[in-house]
């Protein structure tokens, strides 16, 4: 096992890394910016170095030049880049074969075969796995962009090549939108990933977003676990999630699972994966993505599971074996919500100082946080506060348990969006386990509940 490892990321995420370092006995580098002050995974950790001033906080850690060179000063043996930033960047797994630091994730290859999201869907296509009718396209040109519409159809998605975590996709379900579309997903993928290709795929309504979770050692150890639904989404991101899926039927589930599992066989997988889908109203299955990082997510399949995601990363990576069974049981149910500082209404960002911080502790409820009351979530990144892990024997159990956290906390100073929280998991869709990913948006009455919860 490596000796020292740094932490090329920030807040709940670095802290959640942090811990299963210190479980294990593995020293934890953090590094962090002088816009967030002494942030708390700064504080946990063993070491920590601030990064160099760049244009912006976040372009600083975006430098895989500079995390590598604090890497090799440092004494680290590898780097754990979470997710987001450099978790997919071709860029930090050169740098890092370049000085002789073991990056925590696939190999260069594969990290560049998935990070190609069109290549991807061609890659699953040649390996029997359903996806949807999709076009490349020139943004540039109106001419490729009008081609492309018309061999598609409408509705469509706008997808960006290089992309993830739903950033700088664009539903387009009318002709005169199409341009603008294309030019909103361009612009927004270089300023996110540094490349501006984008794709068609074909739009399906209504339709739901399920994920299953890949671990795989460089020994030809493959193990899936399991499903998570993740249709809970605004802005195309992700909000609620649980594990497993409910009112998934059983041979569904286990051709998703078979498929996730033998596409990471097929490709020499090594680390942590995730392979998603789209399963519409009769229940046909496409390949939507593959992402190889941890997901925001993952704490929920922890739960259910008993696997350390990020442990069994490490050994991955370590050129240890996997340490879990050959066939994972699953045990209970998981619901994460996310917390954002963000207007209740628009779910716009909303940046300030963490006045009051009052999170709850009971049992079976696990908070994976980066912040402390009197922390400021700055406007330079993701304003995620925590995230809440509720586990139940049953699915209602834990749904229970989620609604008592979010009434036991309290955040003051922001605006968040726990109140949409509450009234996405009393929704009758959502307690019958049948909701898609139009919920969040459906929520019509969710203005007028909200001053009535008094929350937001």
């Amino acid at each position: 096992m490596f000796g020292k490892v740094l932490i090329a990321n920030r807040g709940e995420i670095a802290c959640r890394i942090i811990q299963t370092c210190r479980n294990i006995g593995v020293s934890a580098v953090a590094v962090y910016t002088s816009a967030e002050g002494v942030p708390l995974h700064a504080e946990l950790a063993d070491e920590a170095y601030e990064l160099p001033e760049r244009e912006t906080p976040a372009m600083s850690y975006l430098d895989a030049e500079a995390i590598v060179d604090i890497a090799v000063r440092s004494g680290a043996d590898a780097i754990h880049p979470g997710y987001g930033f450099l978790s997919e960047s071709y860029a930090l797994t050169e740098q890092c074969a370049k000085h002789g630091v073991v990056f925590i994730g696939p190999r260069p290859e594969l990290a560049r075969l998935m990070a190609d999201k069109w290549e991807a869907r061609e890659k699953m296509d040649s390996l029997g796995v359903p996806v949807l009718p999709g076009v490349n396209v020139n943004a540039a040109d109106p001419a490729s962009v009008d081609a492309g519409a018309a061999e598609i159809g409408f509705p469509l998605m706008v997808k960006a090549n290089d992309g993830g975590g739903g950033i700088g996709m664009q539903m387009v379900e009318h002709p005169d939108r199409l341009h603008d579309a294309v030019l909103r997903a361009s612009s927004t993928a270089l300023r996110a990933f540094g490349s501006d290709l984008v794709y068609f795929e074909k739009l399906v309504k209504p339709t739901r977003h399920i994920e299953v979770q890949i671990i795989a050692d460089e020994l030809g150890n493959t193990r899936h676990l399991w499903e998570r639904e993740c249709s809970a989404q605004r802005r195309h991101q992700k909000v609620i999630e649980e594990a497993p899926a409910p009112s998934l039927p059983p041979s569904v589930c286990q051709s998703l699972v078979d498929w996730a599992e033998n596409a990471a066989r097929a490709t020499n997988y090594a680390g942590a994966g995730t392979f998603e889908f789209l399963v519409d109203d009769s229940y046909s299955a496409f390949f939507l993505e593959a992402n190889t990082r941890l997901q925001v997510e993952h704490g929920i399949t922890e739960a259910v599971t008993g696997v350390d995601i990020v442990e069994q990363q490490l050994r991955a990576a370590a050129g240890l074996p996997l340490s879990v069974e050959d066939d994972v049981p699953l045990n209970g149910y998981a619901v994460e919500c996310r917390i954002y500082a963000e207007d209740p209404r628009t779910f716009i960002p909303w940046p300030g100082t963490l006045d009051t911080l009052r999170l709850p502790t009971m049992p079976d409820l696990r908070i994976d946080s980066g912040f402390r009351e009197g922390d400021v979530v700055t406007p330079y990144f993701d304003p995620l506060i925590a995230k809440f892990i509720s586990w139940g024997d049953t699915r209602d159990e834990a749904i229970w348990l989620m609604q008592e956290a979010l009434d036991a906390t309290e955040v003051r100073g922001v605006a968040t969006n726990i109140g949409a929280l509450h009234v996405a998991l009393v929704h009758p869709d959502f307690v019958a386990g049948l909701y898609t990913t139009d919920l969040i948006g459906s929520l019509s009455r969710y203005g007028d509940v909200l001053p009535r919860l008094g929350w937001g």
